[in-house]
């Protein structure tokens, strides 16, 4: 198998490493925003080349990992030429433009996936695979903290400034950047943190998962200093690293009859999570594992359970938070 990764930043130089280190994999291509950045990775990485756009026509998938809002005219043209494309963007708008390109994907008969990383991407699988708790799902409730590399942390840096937008009551409602604050708790050791609503990907990716649903939204975690420089640009450079951070993912319902709830989550550092996730999906797909062509979220195109299991293999476990009576 062969596959190409596009950007060389936190999660891309990842998910080329682990890649290359999957068994069957021939080649990984590596193209970069300059040959020295895509040069730096093949060196440190073996079993990848630097390449070119044209030489990604010749692989099986290719992950985009470019900063989010650079991804859709390189996702048309490989799709064009018949290439199965996984997206990290977690840019709203990307991610409708992307998955307007689901009748070019299916002429081409290639699947293209959005939102695969750790948010969104992970926090659809875990919905999806929670939904199987109930025979009702009334309301998805999406959190997350933290953030990956550079671009990540400017991203969501941004989007607290902007609207966002969340299902309730069968309509899409307009809310405030910074509005809706929410006390979440995270997976241990992140525990606690205020989250507001954003300009957030999750809703338009779960409202086809759960078309009945009564609410879907998703906020992210955020401090004083955070809502209120959100509309300037950063303070202080964004880390090369982002630290340790976290999802959850809360799903109500009913279940045999009674109203109940499931809440999962995951802690794990942002870039390293949004990588593994992003390389298993490819490996999924070069296996054949799509459930169909076309352009969808994650977890509409491979089976949750299988993509968990694929993922706590390499050391991603979701936890299930469990009430204690008191």
């Amino acid at each position: 198998m062969r596959f190409g990764v596009v950007g060389t930043g936190a999660v891309g130089a990842r998910v080329a490493r682990i890649l290359s280190a999957a068994d069957d994999v021939e080649s990984v291509a590596v193209c970069g925003r300059s040959p020295a950045s895509a040069a730096e990775v093949v060196r440190a990485v073996p079993g990848t080349v630097a390449a070119g756009l044209g030489d990604l026509q010749r692989v099986e998938a290719v992950v985009l990992a470019t900063p989010s809002g650079t991804q859709w005219p390189l996702a048309v043209q490989l799709v064009r030429a018949g290439v199965a494309v996984v997206s990290v963007s977690g840019d709203p708008a990307e991610v409708r433009g992307l998955l307007a390109l689901d009748v070019t994907a299916r002429e081409r008969g290639v699947p293209v996936v959005l939102g695969a990383a750790f948010s969104p991407g992970l926090t659809c699988v875990l919905a999806a695979h929670a939904a199987g708790w109930f025979d009702t799902v009334s309301a998805v409730h999406v959190a997350r903290q933290g953030t990956g590399g550079p671009a990540c942390a400017r991203r969501y840096h941004a989007a607290l400034g902007r609207v966002a937008w969340v299902w309730g009551d069968g309509t899409w409602l307009r809310r405030r950047g910074g509005s809706g604050r929410e006390l979440c708790w995270f997976p241990d050791p992140v525990g606690p943190a205020d989250c507001y609503f954003g300009a957030l990907a999750e809703p338009q990716l779960l409202i086809r998962l759960f078309p009945e649903a009564a609410a879907i939204t998703a906020r992210r975690a955020a401090d004083r200093q955070d809502r209120l420089t959100c509309r300037l640009p950063m303070l202080s450079p964004p880390h090369p690293e982002g630290g340790l951070g976290a999802v959850r993912v809360a799903l109500s319902g009913e279940s045999l009859g009674e109203s109940t709830q499931r809440v999962l989550g995951v802690a794990h550092n942002p870039a390293a999570a949004a990588a593994t996730v992003a390389a298993t999906a490819a490996l999924s797909l070069a296996a054949g594992e799509a459930r169909r062509s076309g352009a969808m979220g994650l977890a509409e195109a491979l089976v949750p359970l299988n993509f968990l299991s694929g993922l706590t293999e390499r050391g991603i476990t979701p936890v299930l938070f469990e009430g204690v009576g008191l």
